[in-house]
């Protein structure tokens, strides 16, 4: 099995699909799943784009209507958390995860699924203390704090993962655990990142949730994106298990955003996407725990006199199976919730949530409650329902034949592959790659875009795009962005780790 891992999206699925099939062919590979660690920015429409908390100077379409429209279709299955910068209001559509388009499917706010033999774990957002004890309070429409606040992963999220016994084998965030830089090549991320020094040194770089998962889950594999820089780490815990970390940059030209995971074949199995009982059956476990007040909740523990340990027994987990008509994740469930992009069209803040019948069928199966609509009945309004049976019919006249490219002008040439002789691209190879990392150089073909490989000149335009005016909103992002040089790193690729 191939496994292609992408950092940040930022909307360009067209690149990214292009830099997959350009590896594919020129490999004689066939990658079975890519999996986008946030920031996917799955806008629907201009309204979507009052949902992302960027400054309106940078709000562009990019390129997922064009896949949730049906003008193009996903060439391979992509699985995705959410980052910091996303349609919040098409997300919360999904908490419990979904298809945003056809072959194109969320994780939720967290969640696990099976592909395959292969259990993949997702935590969507980032963390930010103030935040992480809150309930799930926030709805469109959003304020200016909301905005902010609704990507910021909660205790509840955690809670439930942390409640996992069986073997997760691959488990994203979108930010960094906190403490991985102490497992790598600290010097060298210095090197390419000095600005980084103080964080790291004071042990505030990274989340705190994330590292306590990653201890507790110990997953084969974790992937992360959220700096911009690749970093690759392996953790060492008890019992001869390992995690190998690895954190990816953002999809621009000569970037390191993509690499390529080569699976043995037991993990192969059926290739299908299906749900995962042990996951039910926890979020059926603590849906009792389910707060949407904006005050903080204290999750139960050791000490107390009611059930903290909600993993589930092996009655509970078949009793999922007979609820559930089937455990495949079918793109059939997928409906269009909200009008597909038109050009031209005025940017509107989102007022009403919309059920979105996946999350509907989801909780009734499951006897789960759907956050947005506890929030719009306590508040006394009324949730918009979704028209299935004409959803189809109606949403054909809006597809656009022909797509104005609203994004920027990037150009992500094809990835050309160093000879063994070129003793120059070979000693940049192995300059950029840490020494201690699980990132072999042997046995590996390294995918590397040469400056001169591409005629135009990259006009950088979101050096600024990750510092919102208002309040910075990762761990260190915000001053790195201005600091990075596009010539210092390039598209990089490898088909083994």
């Amino acid at each position: 099995m191939k496994i292609a891992i992408e950092g940040c999206a930022h909307g360009e699925l067209d690149k990214i699909y292009e830099c997959v099939e350009t590896l594919q062919r020129r490999e004689g590979i066939n990658v079975d799943l890519l999996i986008c660690c946030g920031d996917f920015q799955s806008v629907r429409n201009n309204d979507d784009l009052r949902a992302m908390a960027v400054p309106e100077k940078y709000q562009n379409i990019c390129t997922f209507y064009k896949y949730y429209s049906g003008e193009k279709i996903a060439p391979v299955l992509t699985l995705f958390i959410g980052g910091n910068h996303e349609a919040s209001n098409y997300l919360q559509e999904l908490p419990y995860g979904g298809w945003v388009a056809p072959n194109i499917y969320f994780l939720g706010r967290a969640g696990v699924v099976q592909f395959g033999n292969l259990r993949i774990g997702g935590l969507s957002g980032i963390f930010k203390g103030h935040d992480y004890l809150q309930g799930l309070w926030e709805c469109p429409p959003y304020t200016p704090g909301s905005l902010r606040s609704v990507y910021h992963i909660r205790s509840l999220d955690v809670f439930r993962l942390s409640q996992m016994k069986e073997n997760i084998h691959i488990m994203l965030s979108h930010d960094w655990p906190r403490g991985i830089t102490s497992y790598g090549d600290k010097e060298n991320l210095l090197r390419r990142k000095p600005f980084l020094r103080d964080d790291i040194e004071s042990n505030q770089l990274g989340s705190p949730p994330a590292e306590k998962l990653l201890h507790t889950l110990k997953p084969q594999y974790w992937f992360a994106a959220h700096l911009h820089c690749q970093f690759a780490a392996v953790i060492n815990h008890d019992n001869n298990r390992e995690t190998k970390f690895l954190a990816l940059d953002k999809c621009l030209p000569r970037r390191r955003h993509l690499q390529i995971l080569d699976l043995a074949t037991e993990y192969d199995g059926d290739k299908t996407l299906k749900y995962d009982p042990e996951w039910l059956a926890i979020l059926r476990n603590t849906n009792h725990l389910l707060s949407v007040k904006n005050v903080d909740c204290h999750l139960p523990g050791p000490g107390g006199d009611e059930r903290y340990d909600f993993t589930p027994s092996e009655e509970e987990k078949n009793a999922i199976l007979s609820l559930l008509d089937t455990l495949i994740i079918t793109n059939d469930s997928f409906v269009k919730t909200a009008p597909v992009y038109r050009p031209g069209a005025p940017k509107c803040q989102p007022t009403e949530p919309v059920l979105n019948p996946q999350t509907a069928y989801l909780c009734e199966k499951l006897g789960i409650d759907d956050p947005i609509q506890v929030i719009i009945a306590r508040s006394g309004r009324t949730i918009r329902h979704v028209q299935i049976e004409n959803n189809q019919n109606e949403e054909k006249d809006d597809i656009i034949e022909q797509t104005p490219f609203k994004c920027s002008k990037l150009s992500l040439p094809a990835p050309i592959t160093p000879s063994g002789n070129d003793e120059d691209a070979s000693r940049e190879t192995l300059a950029c790659t840490p020494e201690n990392s699980f990132l072999s150089i042997s046995n590996t073909s390294d995918c590397i875009t040469p400056p001169s490989a591409t005629k135009k000149v990259f006009k950088r335009r979101n050096l600024a795009i990750y510092t919102p005016e208002e309040e910075p909103e990762s761990d260190s992002s915000s001053s790195f962005m201005s600091t990075q040089s596009p010539r210092s790193s390039k598209i990089f690729c490898k088909n083994d780790l």
